[in-house]
């Protein structure tokens, strides 16, 4: 009997264990980017993120993302999208969402990121993804300087499609415009998935 407990308390235990963290890991919306140079998959942080994403689903409903280009892709750095047409004209955007940084999630390859301006609330609908850990953009403090980028999601599918994207020659695209791929990378749509049956 004495031998039966420590193994019965043992499998309660893993058992436990097995729930929580099927809990933690449990799988948020997915979004897929179909892009003129392959597919990328974003899971979303819903719990951690429930603004930010929100509002970046509010952009994939509305179909705003379908047309925008990767405007900015800066190897060993990141690749930024959302915002521009192929012809460089801004989209207009909704209100900004309020800066969740502050959510425990860092910058790390292949998370999804809001972009944004020196203000910590001002992103829109543009986003970035990591091509590798950028801890600096994470958050440090409640300062504007130290205040970080929000990261939402992280990519389920497609690294090697934005590997390819921040491999390509890049070069400006008018004065204020720099890191613009030379071959236009279209966003040509963004579907929000229904992994309800998964």
């Amino acid at each position: 009997m004495s031998d039966r407990l420590p193994h019965a308390l043992a499998g309660l235990v893993m058992a436990s264990l097995a729930l929580f963290g099927a809990q933690m890991v449990q799988a948020g919306p997915e979004v897929r980017l179909e892009t003129s140079h392959g597919a990328i998959v974003v899971e979303l942080f819903d719990e951690q993120a429930p603004r930010t994403v929100e509002n970046f689903l509010g952009y994939v409903r509305d179909g705003f993302y379908e047309g925008t280009i990767f405007h900015r892709v800066i190897p060993g750095f990141m690749a930024q999208a959302g915002g521009f047409t192929a012809d460089f004209q801004q989209k207009p955007t909704r209100a900004a969402v309020i800066n969740e940084a502050d959510n425990g999630l860092a910058n790390h390859r292949g998370t999804i990121a809001m972009a944004r301006t020196a203000d910590p609330d001002s992103a829109t609908s543009q986003f970035f993804i990591n091509l590798v850990d950028n801890d600096f953009l994470n958050r440090r403090d409640s300062s504007a300087a130290g205040a970080g980028y929000t990261v939402f999601g992280e990519v389920a599918e497609g690294m090697d499609t934005l590997d390819r994207i921040a491999s390509m020659p890049t070069g400006p695209a008018g004065p204020l415009r720099q890191d613009v791929p030379r071959e236009t990378v279209l966003i040509e749509s963004a579907t929000l998935l229904d992994t309800a049956a998964d």
